[in-house]
This record gives structure tokens, C-alpha cells and sequence, in this order.
């Protein structure tokens, strides 16, 4: 039932008074959407005004847009790199931020290879809290009686390290599980998880895997919705499943838990829950041991009202094999966040995913919009600093590229995410995700560009030079029908002996030198978070780039201005590249990866 009609909300009906004082939150932010911006910008400049950083621009205290614009330059992460690196080395005075930085949040995003080191602030938690506290009370309004249930949600802490000055640097998911906001958050009936906080607190992977998912089966009749972080964090576990279910019926039918699951806190937690259940683990044996795992969540789950997973940018690729495993279940996106800044919520969250738009909240940091025009690109220079545009006064239809301002001391920062609106809600407008700027390969948290693809193909053909053999051209795709997905590098090969042609066990490890080429990220993916696997090389035939650019003439490429694509995924492409493969390879071990960043 709705409250109060004096509490109700534009956008429906709330359930409950604490989701009416939520939903009036977000009405008074997007309705009065400039002057909040304006108020935290001057709170940001106000408080930072003793920072070295900004002193330098000679602010003298002002804190009005004008003179903000005017004086401070947009900037990247390599521009800010060497106050970061002082921080991170021990510097403790106020360099960025008049607020001690708490620690850092490593980004998804590199830098020569190494995750980002994002400074963050204490009360950055109230804020990204708050966010969180929105989310439901959205979702309440199209879905009902989730307080009925619970949340079968796969959540994950990842490594973490400490700088050399002494303060940790972790994803900011990770920040989050292991602050008090998370760990010692209040009841909420609207949100309650299958898993315990010791499942998702515990650092190694299977066993929090293994366990979150036992707990799910436990409670398969309670849990309402499934989810994680990322599509592929769900397809993962889905995965998961399907190597352990054997082990995982046999706990349930004996009510004793896997020796293999050592972690105290997790032992001791489901000592509580899981008891015998022959009926159960018999079900489960039902069915998981057919080859037809289609509609598996709904059969296993099948009170289950949709999935909460990211599926916008690089995560539509894995929209196909949700559907099939869950019988088409509604994918709901809630939030555009990052480790530099949360942003912002969907108020649609039961919409297509192709429809989802993001309404970014003004509260959270001040926002400015590079517009992004690829037949024009805006060359930046302190001699010429862009005109950049306020979050109210961006156009529908339009993109840009998102530059922020935080609390933490990130000044006109370029994020690097590119954003179409779409709309507006009240005054403030809704962008749609297009793409993260230069990215070409995605299958899960990693992120790589054109130059590390570049850099990990030249490494890699040094392995070729004894057998006289050289790259002449290369393409590549990110192959999401396995699980986890991988990168697959289509080769075409120059060899100039043929009596001495490149060896199977040499091409195999071409595959190994162009991953420990990769990112951090990417590394972290294949060896502890085991969501990346091996990196595929195919050979094609000799010729198969010209027919490649033959075919794009055909759809009607200029022949002077046609540029080999580094990244390929238009079905015919794919098609004719795997017809012309001659032999396939894969990495034969894993890259060397440790949490501590390299020096």
C-alpha cells in the first residue's frame, strides 16, 4: 500500500514513509538541479581553497563558476599524477584536498599499465551511502512486495594493497563491503541478501563464491531477484554452478559443509543455515545434470522478478546469454558510478536495457560536459582551454564527455566516459551510456585501448623474429560465448621461410607474452578473479585483410581514407576472419599478477 498522499512522489506511488522522504530527495535535487551545482561548487572551493592545487591557479578565494572556469584547467589522470604520487608516497599536506585522504580507490582505468589511484575522503562513503539509499525506493515503485523476499546477490572484495606512504588502495566495491556503512547497515526488509557478510567479506575467491551460491540454494524459494556487479559477475557464477553442483548437492544432502571452505567466519556463519536436505539436493541433481541449461535461474529461482546487473556499455555484449539462462527476465540497470565519483541513478530500472538512461544527481560533485563530436575532435591545451558546459545546460541528442569536479579534491578531471542525452527529468537531464573513450577490449572490469593492444602485438612478435616471421596485420574481438569470456587476436602472418615456419608451442606462447603485456586490470582478471581466460590467437590465411577491406569498400568505405579496425564485431566480419583460419592458440599459463603495484 501507498503512504499518505501528502508524502506521494511524481514518480509513483512510495510503499513507505522513508521511501516517500527518498523519492521527494531526488524531486528536490533534479527540480532545482543549477543551484545545487552551484552550491557545491563554492562548498568544494570554499573548503579546498588552502590546497596547493588550487592555490596555484590563483583563486584567491573565489569560488564562483566564472572565475573556476576561467582559471583552473581541465585535466587527466597523468596531468595530476605526480600530487598523487606524492600522496601516495606520505605527503600529508594539503596537495588536493583540505580533508586528510582516507585511502585510495584503484580505478578500472590504467595509467602505464597500473590501475589509477583515485584519492577519496571519509565522508565520501555519507555520499555514495546515500545514492545507495535511493535506489530502492525506485525500484519499489515498478516491482512489488520485494520486502516478500530476499536478493540472491554475487558481491566480491577484491585485493588490496598499501601505498608506500602507508594508505590502502582498493576498488572502491571493495572500500564499500568493508566500511561500517556496509557491514553494520540497518535492517531494511526491502533489501536483505541471501548472503551473510562473512560470504562476501572473505578475500578468497572460491570460497566466497562457493558459499554465496550454496546460500542461495539453500533459500531458493525466498530470493525475488539475482544479481551482481557486472553481466558478467552473473554469468560467471552461473558458470560456477555449473563445475560445482555435484559438490554443492552433496552439502545440502549431508547438511556438512565443503572441507575445502577453511575461512572461520564462513564455517561458523553456516553452521546456522545449512542443515540436511535430501529433497533439495536431489532437486538440484534434477536439475544440473541435463545438458539444457536454458532458463536455469528461473527453474532453480523460480520466484525470481529480474536480474540486477550492469548490462549498458561493454556488459551488452553478454544481453544474449542472460536471456537464454534466465528465460528473458528484465535486466535492470540502478546506478552509473565509478571509483573516481558515483554519479547517478536510472528512475526506469524496469526499462530495456537499450533504453537505459542515467539521471546523475547534482549532490554528488560538480559536473561539466565536454562536447564530444568524433568529426571534430577538441585538441585541449592550456592555451586554448575548451568551453565546457553545466549540467543543466547540456542539449538532448547531444554527447559529451564527463568531466568532474569532487569533494576529494579531483579538479575539471576528464573521466573519459561518453554520454548522449537523452532527456530531462525536472531540469536535470539523463544521459545515456555510449562508450568508455578509447576503449577497445572489455570482457569484465578490465579496459584496453588501442596502444596496450599495440604494445602487447609488438612484444609478442619478438617471439617470431627466429623463425623470420613477422605480424603484417591484426584485428581483435572480445569473445563473450565462453565463460568467463576472452580476447581473441586474429593474426595474419608474413613468413618468409616456410621451411622454418613459427612452431605450435612458439605461436602458443605469443598468446602468454601478449598477456603479461596487458594491463594490471586485465592480469587481476586472469589470475585472481578468474573472469578473463585465456587470450586465443588465430592465424588466418594470407590475403584475409584485403578481402577485409575489399568487403568494408563494398558496404561503401572510402578506399584512400579505410583504416584496418583494431576491435571487430559486426557478425559478417566475424565470419569471414573464421573462415580463414588456419590454426588457433591459446595461452598456455597465466600472467604473472601481485596486488602490489609495479615500481
Amino acid at each position: 500500500m501507498g503512504v499518505d498522499s501528502i508524502l506521494s512522489s511524481p514518480l509513483g506511488p512510495p510503499v513507505c514513509e522513508k521511501d516517500a522522504k527518498a523519492l521527494q530527495f531526488i524531486e528536490e535535487m533534479t527540480i532545482n538541479c543549477d543551484s545545487v551545482q552551484e552550491n557545491v561548487l563554492g562548498e568544494i572551493l570554499s573548503r579546498n581553497a588552502e590546497t596547493e592545487y588550487l592555490k596555484r591557479f590563483r583563486l584567491n578565494g573565489a569560488t564562483d563558476r566564472e572565475s573556476f572556469k576561467a582559471k583552473v584547467p581541465v585535466v587527466t589522470y597523468e596531468d595530476l599524477q605526480p600530487e598523487i604520487e606524492r600522496i601516495a608516497n606520505g605527503d600529508r599536506s594539503p596537495i588536493l584536498s583540505s580533508h586528510p585522504i582516507s585511502e585510495f580507490l584503484t580505478s578500472s582505468g590504467t595509467s602505464a599499465g597500473e590501475r589509477k589511484l583515485m584519492p577519496t575522503i571519509h565522508e565520501e562513503l555519507d555520499r555514495r551511502q546515500k545514492l545507495y539509499s535511493l535506489l530502492m525506493p525506485v525500484m519499489n515503485l515498478s516491482v512489488p512486495d520485494l520486502d516478500k523476499g530476499k536478493g540472491l546477490y554475487f558481491l566480491f572484495v577484491k585485493a588490496e594493497t598499501k601505498t608506500p606512504g602507508g594508505l590502502v588502495a582498493r576498488p572502491v566495491l571493495t572500500s564499500y563491503y568493508r566500511s561500517e556503512h556496509f557491514k553494520t547497515r540497518p535492517y531494511d526488509p526491502y533489501n536483505v541478501y541471501t548472503s551473510p557478510n562473512e560470504t562476501i567479506l572473505c578475500a578468497d575467491s572460491f570460497q566466497s563464491m562457493y558459499s554465496q551460491m550454496l546460500c542461495g540454494l539453500l533459500m531458493r524459494h525466498e530470493v525475488l531477484r539475482v544479481g551482481a556487479v557486472f553481466a558478467s559477475g552473473l554469468l560467471r557464477a552461473i558458470r560456477f554452478l555449473q563445475l560445482h553442483w555435484q559438490q554443492l548437492a552433496l552439502d545440502i544432502k549431508t547438511g556438512t559443509l565443503n572441507p575445502k571452505i577453511t575461512y572461520p567466519e564462513i564455517r561458523k556463519c553456516l553452521k546456522n543455515i545449512l542443515r540436511p536436505s535430501p529433497e533439495l539436493s536431489e532437486f538440484i541433481m534434477n536439475e544440473c545434470s541435463g545438458e539444457n541449461w536454458e532458463g536455469i535461474i528461473v527453474r532453480i529461482w523460480p520466484n525470481t522478478k529480474y536480474l540486477d546487473v550492469i548490462v549498458t556499455g561493454a556488459m551488452a555484449q553478454y544481453i544474449p546469454t542472460l536471456d537464454y539462462y534466465s528465460n528473458n527476465l528484465p535486466k535492470t540497470c540502478t546506478m552509473y558510478a565509478s571509483s573516481e565519483c558515483y554519479f547517478g541513478l536510472n528512475l526506469r530500472p524496469m526499462c530495456e536495457p537499450s533504453e537505459v538512461s542515467y539521471t546523475i544527481m547534482p549532490n554528488m560533485a560538480y559536473f561539466e560536459f565536454l562536447p564530444h563530436d568524433p568529426s571534430n575532435p577538441v585538441h585541449l591545451s592550456h592555451d586554448s582551454p575548451p568551453r565546457l558546459v553545466d549540467l543543466a545546460d547540456v542539449e538532448v541528442g547531444k554527447e559529451y564527455e564527463l568531466v568532474i569536479t569532487t569533494y576529494a579534491g579531483l579538479c575539471r578531471y576528464r573521466v573519459g566516459d561518453i554520454l548522449r542525452v537523452t532527456k530531462f527529468y525536472n531540469s536535470a537531464p539523463e544521459f545515456k551510456f555510449v562508450r568508455r573513450k578509447n576503449v577497445l577490449l572489455s570482457i569484465d572490469a578490465d579496459k584496453t585501448d588501442e596502444s596496450e593492444l599495440q604494445k602487447a602485438i609488438d612484444n609478442a612478435s619478438v617471439l617470431l623474429r627466429e623463425f623470420n616471421t613477422s605480424v603484417v596485420e591484426y584485428t581483435s574481438y572480445g569473445d563473450t560465448n565462453t565463460i568467463p569470456g576472452h580476447y581473441v587476436i586474429y593474426w595474419e602472418l608474413l613468413v618468409k621461410d616456410p621451411f622454418n615456419s613459427p612452431s605450435l608451442e612458439a605461436l602458443d606462447k605469443c598468446c602468454l607474452a601478449m598477456e603479461e603485456s596487458l594491463n594490471s586490470v586485465y592480469r587481476q582478471g586472469r589470475v585472481a578473479d578468474n573472469s578473463i581466460g585465456p587470450l586465443e590467437i588465430r592465424v588466418v590465411k594470407n590475403g584475409t585483410f584485403e578481402e577485409l577491406m575489399d568487403y568494408a569498400i563494398s558496404r561503401g568505405a572510402s578506399i584512400n581514407q579505410y583504416k584496418v579496425p583494431r576491435c571487430v564485431n559486426f557478425t559478417p566480419i566475424m565470419e569471414l576472419l573464421d573462415s580463414r583460419v588456419v590454426s588457433s592458440h591459446f595461452s598456455p599459463g597465466l600472467p604473472t599478477w601481485t596486488p602490489e603495484r609495479r615500481r
